[in-house]
């Protein structure tokens, strides 16, 4: 009996983003940038695309991980080093994020959602209508925002 493969890392083209595939998506390591958010997205939307995933659910899962991404950035600096998770389950799109800091944990503002006024605030109560339920976890790394996007599989 072989062992297991183990998956590797693979670089990509752009400074501070490694690859790592797991089945029915991706675990990216990444220092945040904008570069590599563009890239991370557009990898999201090719994976969930290429999973049958329905247009609108992988707009929704690219928005949760757009927010999940600031808020780290926000929470930890620019360059932050991130673990971005994004796969395929039987119940929709999970869309994990982990920082290095335990410590600030997300916390949603009192901005309406319509606010014609507010220039920012309304990321969280965007999440929690896109994936509700999300939730904060310590992980081996910092913490770990773990999101749930309702989708239905294209499994056939």
């Amino acid at each position: 009996m072989q062992p297991a493969s183990i998956p590797t890392l693979t670089p990509h083209p752009t400074p501070g983003y490694y690859l790592r595939p797991r089945p029915q998506g991706f675990a990216a390591h990444i220092n945040a940038s904008p570069q590599n958010l563009g890239a991370v997205r557009a990898l999201a939307r090719d994976e969930l695309l290429g999973h049958g995933i329905a247009g609108d659910a992988v707009d929704s899962a690219q928005l949760v991980l757009s927010e999940l991404i600031g808020n780290s950035v926000r929470a930890c600096g620019p360059h932050v080093p991130l673990v971005v998770e994004v796969y395929v389950t039987s119940y929709g799109i999970a869309v994990n994020v982990h920082d290095p800091d335990p410590g600030v944990l997300p916390t949603r503002r009192a901005t309406a959602l319509d606010s014609a006024e507010a220039e920012s605030g309304r990321g969280l109560g965007l999440v929690g209508l896109l994936a509700p339920g999300w939730q904060v976890r310590r992980s081996a790394i910092g913490k770990q925002v773990r999101c749930r996007v309702p989708a239905e599989p294209g499994w056939g």
